[in-house]
């Protein structure tokens, strides 16, 4: 791919990518602080508020791969102003969500607004790479990312002190209809800005078949990779307002366990700084390893104690997922010289993981108990430390290829 970008042009259009990246790192987490306040509102058991974060995430899965022919159709500057007009109308969907006290329509105004989010993703990485040399892709790749944990960080914030302090469904209007009157005036200005033309996510033909990539026992090793990676991540932060309510735990309100879900994901923000030199150092396979048996420890001692250990502890699994999913990524894709854009599709719908892990996990907490349901993220990372094992003798140097084109969140 021959783009050539002057210094000012990237740095405006890396700002602007970066907004997104935020945006819908933001819109992300504030399922968390959906789930307990409907819940609550509507009279919901865990397994019927959870379908808040099935209808999100189930979008990943009907629309990652036909998202991706669509940018290859229209391009990926176009992809990216129907995305942002999408989202919004998703988000101005809450506000008849809202008006008509209507869990079902909270439900619809989510799958549209994740709809809009999955081709916002598909499309805001190629101009990620575009933006620059190929062998500094991987730091604008960083940069981008980090906007998008400071989006999770600050959404428990903002939503604990809009959504949870007033209890009502008309405290969810004002954060949702700012949100969608940002996402237009950005859809506006993406259509003015001059972004550079990007067709494919390589120059050479690609003959590659879905059968071919179904016989790659790596990659579909890692489809289940992330599946479970985003499936436990998702359920523990789905969960983490309820768990420290119990009073085995902390009994916060509502209000001050959301403040709290904020170091969870602010955790993952601080531990992909942390890990970076440690994946450019070692193996990435090994890194996992250790990354992985820290969140198992974290769940087993949230789940085996009360108080401020439990509390800590749940909160500092966000610390170690940081690194989990970009290089599940790569080392998925290890070696393929080929196939990249499709084993890509593949790899981001595996993403319904954050539907159906934490669909059963409420299944689990309405007949078993909440502290027994953490079970199912444990057998995720279970199944994670076997991905991470398998691959241990991975060079450390292709891993970190691979992952220039195909990072996602």
């Amino acid at each position: 791919m021959n783009t050539t970008v002057s210094r000012g042009s990237a740095g405006r259009s890396l700002v602007f990518l970066a907004s997104l990246f935020f945006i819908f790192g933001f819109l992300t987490c504030m399922n968390d602080i959906l789930v307990p306040h409907l819940k609550g509102l509507f009279t919901l058991s865990y397994t019927q508020a959870i379908l808040i974060q099935f209808a999100f995430f189930a979008a990943y899965f009907f629309f990652s791969i036909p998202a991706s022919k669509y940018c290859e159709r229209v391009g990926y500057k176009t992809a990216l102003v129907v995305g942002l007009g999408i989202t919004a109308l998703g988000a101005f969907g809450f506000l008849a969500s809202a008006a008509f006290h209507a869990f079902a329509f909270f439900l619809g105004a989510v799958f549209v607004l994740a709809t809009g989010i999955t081709l916002i993703q598909v499309a805001a990485n190629p101009y990620v790479t575009a933006l620059g040399n190929p062998e500094t892709a991987s730091s604008r790749l960083t940069i981008v990312q980090a906007f998008n944990s400071l989006g999770t960080t600050i959404a428990p914030i903002i939503g604990s002190a809009l959504i949870l302090a007033d209890g009502t469904a008309e405290s969810i209007e004002k954060p949702y209809l700012f949100m969608a009157i940002f996402l237009l005036v950005l859809a506006g200005g993406t259509m003015m800005m001059k972004l550079p033309r990007v067709n494919s996510l390589s120059d050479k033909k690609d003959d590659t078949t879905w059968s071919d990539l179904f016989k790659n026992r790596r990659l579909m090793m890692g489809v289940v990779g992330i599946f479970a990676y985003v499936g436990a991540e998702v359920a523990i932060g789905s969960f983490l307002i309820s768990w420290l309510g119990e009073e085995s735990v902390k009994g916060f309100t509502a209000e001050t366990a959301g403040h709290y879900v904020a170091f969870y994901w602010g955790g993952a923000m601080v531990g992909r700084f942390l890990g970076t030199p440690l994946l450019a150092k070692f193996s990435p396979a090994k890194v996992l390893q250790i990354f992985i048996l820290g969140a198992i420890v974290g769940v087993v001692t949230t789940m085996s104690t009360g108080g401020d250990i439990a509390l800590w502890a749940v909160l500092s699994v966000g610390l170690f997922n940081s690194i989990m999913f970009p290089t599940i990524f790569s080392l998925s894709v290890q070696g393929m010289t080929k196939g990249t854009e499709k084993a890509s599709g593949l790899l981001c719908t595996a993403i319904v993981g954050g539907a159906i892990v934490p669909l059963f996990q409420g299944i689990v907490a309405d007949s078993a108990g909440l502290r027994t349901s953490f079970v199912l993220p444990i057998v995720c990372y279970a199944y994670l430390f076997y991905f991470a094992r398998s691959l241990s003798a991975a060079p450390v140097a292709s891993a970190a290829k691979s992952s220039l084109k195909l990072q996602a969140t």
